[in-house]
C-alpha cells in the first residue's frame, strides 16, 4: 500500500458515466467497502481533494492520494462489474498491485519475455520505502494480484507462482480478501465496518451475547445436533471435530403455545433499515411457528416495546433453509426470535445458525439449485436451467438463466443470464414498456457464517429502454420479443431475450470457498429502479492545487511523491544489491560497484600521501642544506640526557 492515503471520507464527483448499469454497480461496491471497512464515500461539495469518476478508455486510477484536487478515476466499456470498481478504488485508496510488493520475487516468477511489449512497466516492483505490506504475508487471493495470462504476447503464462496450487488462483476478481480487507482496515484504522451490526455462528459459549427472554415458557439451547435434527450445524456441516454448534429449541415436550425467545445483545442503528439473514431448521410439527420481533428501546419504555416484523413460514423440512427479514429500526434494539410450540405432537423443533445484521438492503429472492456440483457436471453444453419466475416490488416479473456447463465458446466457466418474462396480465398492462432502467443482479453467495467474510460471485445487467436487437425493443413486453414457454406443470409464459455474460465464474473457482454448502448452491436475485443508482452531484467547483510532481520526472522506475513542506521528490527503485539514486533517479549503485569505488579510493589516496611525503623529504633537505650553508657547517646534534 502507498504511504499517501485519503481520509476515512472519500468525496466523489460522477461526472461523465453513460452507462447506467456502471452507476448501479459503483453504488453497490461502495456498500461492500461499508459494510467490510470504516471507509465511506460522499458527493463531492467542494473538499480541497477528490475522485472525479469518469468512463474513459479502460478501467484505471491513480495510487493513492495524489493531493492534486480533482483526481480521475475512470470505469468504462466492460468495467462494470464490482470487483473490477473496488480494484480500482483500491488504488485511489494507496494501494498497489499485488505482484508489485518488495518481496513478490519469493512467490511468483515473472516470465518477462512473454510479456507484450510495451507493457512490461505493469509489472514493476516497488520497495519499502514506496509501499508497505503492513505486515501482511503474501496474497494468492487478492484481488490486486494479475492471473497468469496477463499482457501476455502468446499462450505460456506471464506470471508463474512458486507455489503450483496457487496458478490458477491468483487474478480472482470476485470480492475482497481476507488478506486485502486486513491490509486496507489496518492503514485506514479500523476497527468495524461501518453498516456491520452482528454475526454469530454460536460456536462460542457466550452465543454472541444473546440472551434468553424473561416472559417465556422454555429456552433455546446451544447444541451440536438435535433430536429429529438437524445431526450437523450449517456453519461447518459437521466437518470440524469440536465444533459445530447452533441454537435449537425442541418442541418435543411442553404444551401447545409455549414460547421460547433468544434475544440478541442491544445494538445502536444509524441508517434506519437493516437486513437479518438466517438459517433455519424446521424438524417439528407444522404447526410449530418461529416469528421475528425487535425490542425497542428510548426513554419513554426504558424496557424496551416488542415489535412484530415477520412470520417464517414453511413445512418441516430436512434443510437449512436461509431466510432474509427487512428491518426499519431507528432506535436502541434488539432483535428477538420467538418459537412457538404448535399443537400438534412433535418428533424435532426449530434451529437457528450463521445470524448475520447489517444496515444493508436484503436481496429480494432466493434461488437454491441442489447436488449443484453434479448439475455441472451433467448438464449439456450449451444448455440453460431457469430459475423460477421472481415478481419484483415494480410488478415486473424475470429470471435467471444459468449455463452450468458453459457454452461452447466459453467451456468450463458458469454463464449467467437475466431475462424479463411475462406475468399476470392485468399487472403487465399497467407496466411502463419497453422495461425501463432496472438493474437486475445475479450474486452466487459465498455462504461463509461470516458475512464480511464473503466473496460472493455477482453479475448485474440493467434495462435500457433504446436497445435494439433485430428491429427490436430488447427489454420490451415479453409477449411480443420473446418466447412462449412450457413448464412440466402445465404452466405457459413468455421468456424475453437475456442478458448478461458467457464468463460467470469458472466451474474451478465455484467448487471453492463456500460456493456450495451441504452439496447446494445459492443465488440471490434482486431487481432495483432509478432511486438505487442515482447518486447526488454537485457543479460546486473549487481551485485544483498545484501538483509539484507534474512538471518532474523520475528515472529509472522512480516514484514522484510529495514530501511534508509540498516539494517534490523522487524515491528511487532498488533492489537486494543495487540502488538508483540522485534527484531524478538517474543513477545506478550497486555493491560491487562500492567494492571497486573503494579499492581505487584507497590506491588514490595512498599515492597522494607518498607524493606529499616524497615532496616533504625533498622540501626538508633543501632547507637543512641551506641552513648548514648560512652557519659554515658547525652545527653540533647533540643527545639529550635527563637528571634521575
Amino acid at each position: 500500500s502507498s504511504f499517501y492515503h485519503f481520509q476515512l471520507f472519500i468525496f466523489l464527483n460522477v461526472v461523465f458515466i453513460p452507462n447506467i448499469n456502471a452507476k448501479g454497480v459503483i453504488m453497490k461496491a461502495f456498500e461492500q467497502y461499508r459494510l467490510k471497512t470504516c471507509i465511506d464515500y460522499k458527493p463531492w461539495s467542494g473538499e480541497e481533494n477528490y475522485i472525479s469518476v469518469f468512463k474513459g478508455n479502460g478501467c484505471f486510477s491513480s495510487v493513492g492520494n495524489r493531493h492534486v484536487g480533482k483526481q480521475a478515476l475512470s470505469i468504462g466499456a466492460g468495467c462494470d462489474r464490482i470487483a473490477t470498481i473496488e480494484h480500482e478504488f483500491l488504488h485511489a485508496l494507496g494501494f498497489w498491485h499485488e505482484q508489485s510488493r518488495s518481496d513478490r520475487d519469493d512467490y511468483v516468477t515473472i516470465m518477462w519475455d512473454r510479456i507484450s511489449e510495451g507493457r512490461e512497466h505493469n509489472f514493476n516492483k516497488y520497495n519499502d520505502t514506496t509501499s508497505s505490506n503492513l505486515n501482511v504475508p503474501y496474497d494468492y487471493g487478492s484481488m490486486m494480484h494479475y492471473s497468469k495470462t496477463a499482457f501476455r504476447n502468446g499462450t505460456e503464462p506471464t506470471i508463474v507462482t512458486k507455489i503450483p496450487a496457487f496458478s490458477d488462483v491468483i487474478g480472482q476478481r470476485m470480492e475482497f480478501s481476507d488478506s486485502d480487507l486486513l491490509k486496507l482496515n489496518r492503514l485506514y484504522h479500523c476497527t468495524r465496518g461501518s453498516t456491520f451490526l452482528d454475526t454469530c455462528d454460536f460456536e462460542q459459549e457466550n452465543i454472541c451475547g444473546m440472551i434468553q427472554g424473561h416472559d417465556d415458557k422454555a429456552d433455546w439451547k446451544r447444541v451440536s445436533m438435535a433430536t429429529g435434527g438437524p445431526d450437523t450445524d450449517y456453519s461447518n456441516m459437521g466437518q470440524c471435530t469440536g465444533r459445530g454448534y447452533f441454537m435449537h429449541f425442541s418442541t418435543i415436550n411442553g404444551n401447545g403455545g409455549d414460547t421460547a425467545m433468544l434475544e440478541s445483545r442491544l445494538l445502536y442503528p444509524k441508517r434506519g433499515y437493516q437486513c437479518l439473514q438466517f438459517f433455519h431448521y424446521h424438524s417439528g410439527n407444522p404447526s410449530d411457528q418461529l416469528a421475528i420481533w425487535v425490542r425497542e428501546y428510548d426513554e419513554a419504555n426504558p424496557n424496551g416495546t416488542l415489535r412484530f416484523l415477520q412470520q417464517i413460514n414453511g413445512p418441516p423440512e430436512d434443510l437449512w433453509q436461509l431466510h432474509h427479514v427487512t428491518l426499519n429500526v431507528s432506535k436502541k434494539f434488539r432483535v428477538v426470535f420467538v418459537g412457538t410450540k404448535g399443537s400438534g405432537s412433535s418428533t424435532g423443533g426449530l434451529s437457528l445458525d450463521d445470524v448475520n445484521l447489517s444496515e444493508t438492503t436484503c436481496p429480494d429472492h432466493v434461488w437454491r439449485i441442489k447436488n449443484f456440483k453434479s448439475v455441472m457436471e451433467n448438464t449439456t453444453v450449451g444448455t440453460a436451467i431457469y430459475s423460477p419466475r421472481f415478481q419484483s416490488k415494480y410488478g415486473y416479473t424475470f429470471q435467471m438463466g444459468l449455463y452450468p456447463n458453459g457454452s461452447e465458446d466459453s467451456l468450463g466457466e458458469l454463464g449467467a443470464y437475466a431475462h424479463l418474462t411475462s406475468g399476470d396480465d392485468g399487472v403487465d398492462a399497467g407496466l411502463t414498456w419497453p422495461c425501463p432502467w432496472k438493474q437486475m443482479t445475479m450474486m452466487l453467495m459465498d455462504q461463509n457464517a461470516d458475512i464480511r467474510r464473503r466473496m460472493s460471485n455477482q453479475r448485474s445487467v440493467t434495462t435500457d429502454p433504446t436497445v435494439m436487437v433485430e428491429e427490436m425493443l430488447f427489454w420490451d413486453d415479453p409477449r411480443k420479443v420473446g418466447m412462449e414457454v412450457a413448464e412440466s406443470d402445465g404452466t405457459r409464459y413468455f421468456r424475453g431475450p437475456g442478458q448478461g455474460t458467457s464468463v460467470y465464474l469458472t466451474q474451478a473457482r465455484a467448487l471453492t470457498r463456500d460456493f456450495i454448502k451441504g452439496g447446494d448452491a445459492i443465488f440471490l436475485l434482486t431487481m432495483e429502479g432509478e432511486e438505487h443508482y442515482t447518486t447526488a452531484t454537485t457543479t460546486t467547483t473549487t481551485a485544483s492545487p498545484h501538483d509539484p510532481c507534474a512538471t518532474v520526472t523520475c528515472e529509472n522506475d522512480g516514484v514522484c511523491v510529495k514530501d511534508s513542506a509540498a516539494q517534490a521528490v523522487c524515491r528511487c527503485a532498488a533492489g537486494g544489491d543495487w540502488w538508483n539514486y540522485g534527484d531524478r533517479c538517474q543513477f545506478k549503485s550497486s555493491t560491487q560497484d562500492n567494492m571497486v569505488t573503494t579499492v581505487v579510493a584507497s590506491v588514490v589516496i595512498f599515492a597522494a600521501m607518498l607524493v606529499v611525503t616524497v615532496v616533504s623529504v625533498v622540501c626538508l633537505k633543501k632547507k637543512h642544506r641551506r641552513k648548514m650553508n648560512e652557519l659554515g657547517g658547525s652545527v653540533i646534534i647533540k643527545n639529550m640526557s635527563v637528571k634521575s
